[in-house]
């Protein structure tokens, strides 16, 4: 889902039907991540800096204060900061594995 962000050209700030869009795909995401287990999360892409991405990452921080005062311990804030960031790669467009964690298959011996 590729949620399109309208930032306001002077102060940068997201309109507030974007961010209960922003919070609804956040909570579903962690959700999500809690109960797939850690082996099988899929592995993060890299997301470029751009001001639309950095927007997007500034506008969920504070949503995770809620979050992050009800965690009982480090798995949980694992997960909500997995689910996260998996929720920009949602809000953003950018593509996930769909199962399990990508792995690659070498056929090249290690130099070791």
């Amino acid at each position: 889902m590729d949620l399109p962000v309208v930032v306001d050209s002077n102060d940068d700030e997201i309109v507030f039907h974007e961010l209960e869009q922003m919070r609804s795909i956040l909570d579903e995401a962690i959700l999500e991540t809690r109960s797939i287990p850690l082996e099988n999360r899929p592995r993060l892409p890299r997301i470029p800096l751009s001001k639309r991405n950095r927007a997007v990452v500034r506008a969920l921080n504070p949503m995770l204060m809620t979050y992050s005062e009800a965690s009982r311990d480090l798995c949980e804030m694992h997960s909500i900061h997995f689910g996260t960031a998996v929720a920009v790669c949602h809000i953003i467009g950018a593509k996930l594995p769909l199962t399990g964690r990508a792995t690659r298959q070498s056929s090249t011996i290690p130099a070791w």
